[in-house]
């Protein structure tokens, strides 16, 4: 009889992470590198020398780098989609009818 030895991963449930970066934050990071290398493209046809276009590309980029990290710090793995979805939350609900209201009453006391 043969044994085979298995490999236990232990992070199954973690979310994927890279250089600090955690889960959504890494494909806004990819996405927005796509872009800027769209820009420099866009640039570069339109007459725009290496010398404006690369520049600009390493600021805009730098200035991407940072922002998605921060995000990353600040909100952590779930923390960007919480606060967006806590904005669609109303402040308040405003019923008129006291008839619906005596309904939603009972019918939230049968549940």
């Amino acid at each position: 009889m043969h044994n085979s030895v298995y490999s236990i991963n232990k992070n199954i449930n973690k979310s994927i992470e890279f250089k600090g970066l955690k889960a959504q934050y890494i494909w806004y990071l990819g996405g927005g590198l796509v872009c800027l290398l769209i820009l420099f493209a866009i640039l570069y046809l339109c007459g725009f020398g290496l010398l404006v276009c690369l520049p600009v590309t390493v600021i805009l980029g730098s200035i991407l780098f940072m922002h998605i990290y921060k995000l990353s710090r600040t909100y952590g793995e779930y923390g960007m989609m919480k606060k967006i979805a806590n904005r669609s939350i109303p402040a308040v609900i405003k019923n008129n009818s006291l008839v619906q209201l005596k309904q939603q009453l009972l019918h939230a006391k049968t549940l």
